[in-house]
């Protein structure tokens, strides 16, 4: 999940290859919806067996309230720091 800042818009993907994805969001390489709502930060990613598993998972979250979605980044990012630096190695 990228987010534009702490508790701001939220986008759920799914991608094979995290680094160039989030590298692509941060230049605004995507364009549309990313880019026009200022989504740069890596705030929660998870890594899956495989690519049906992983977009099994996003369609899930998608489907979920705002609220369901920014528990699962607390969880494990209370302060919403950019991950992006931990996906690098």
């Amino acid at each position: 999940m990228l987010a534009s800042q702490r508790n701001g818009t939220v986008y759920v993907g799914v991608t094979s290859g995290v680094v160039q994805r989030v590298w692509q969001h941060k230049n605004d390489m995507p364009g549309g919806f990313s880019q026009a709502c200022n989504v740069h930060l890596l705030v929660y990613f998870e890594q899956h067996a495989d690519m049906l598993a992983a977009i099994t998972r996003e369609k899930q979250i998608k489907k979920w309230r705002r609220a369901w979605k920014v528990a699962l980044i607390e969880q494990t990012n209370p302060c919403w720091r950019d991950l992006w630096a931990d996906v690098l190695g």
